[in-house]
């Protein structure tokens, strides 16, 4: 099943224990939730901001709300879930560092992904072509763009330190590859974090 999940849901499909109760912000149209109910018998639940996602989900018969986890995330009980999963979503929400600090509240551990803005395409396409570069994890132009804060690994692991966040695993992704620690925020895409409060 792992091997149809976009790579930062493969590592984090991984590292999910079976039995677990797991919480999906911005879980999109549940494909995480769905791989891990079946392979896993997780106790998997979601949160989406879209409609029509949330629909979706619903249709293959997850359990997913519709909501914003700007203003939502306040109406989930602590200690909750064993796992909050919030990927490729902080980059879009209003207020991220609050974001991840609900998170740790409602899991025992919190995974966060997100793409990497300090990745070398990045910085040559912005360096030389003078424009916000449009990759391949960053599809959409900078006037219609859902990402609203331009984070990188670098940024990231400061908000850690700043938090006193736990930081039990890392990983750097290039395409469905993991690159090495020493130069991930030049060389990674994207990167999956797993903390503990």
């Amino acid at each position: 099943m792992t091997t149809n999940l976009r790579p930062d849901l493969a590592v984090i499909y991984d590292q999910i224990a079976p039995n677990s109760r797991v919480l999906d912000i911005g879980c999109g149209e549940g494909t995480l939730l769905a791989a891990l109910r079946q392979d896993k018998a997780v106790d998997a639940r979601g949160l989406e901001i879209n409609p029509v996602k949330v629909a979706t989900a619903m249709g293959k018969g997850l359990s997913v709300v519709q909501g914003d986890a700007d203003t939502d995330l306040a109406d989930y009980p602590a200690g909750g879930f064993d796992y909050a999963v919030l990927s490729q979503t902080l980059q879009t929400t209003d207020h991220p560092d609050r974001i991840v600090e609900s998170l740790l509240r409602i899991g025992a551990r919190a995974f966060v992904s997100f793409p990497n803005f300090a990745h070398w395409r990045v910085r040559l396409n912005l360096l030389t072509g003078g424009r916000m570069p449009v990759t391949r994890l960053i599809p959409e132009r900078w006037y219609n763009t859902p990402n609203i804060h331009h984070v990188t690994i670098a940024d990231f692991e400061d908000l850690i330190a700043e938090r006193g966040w736990q930081v039990e695993g890392r990983w750097f992704l290039s395409g469905d590859a993991t690159t090495g620690h020493m130069m991930g925020n030049l060389l990674a895409e994207h990167a999956v974090f797993l903390l503990r409060g």
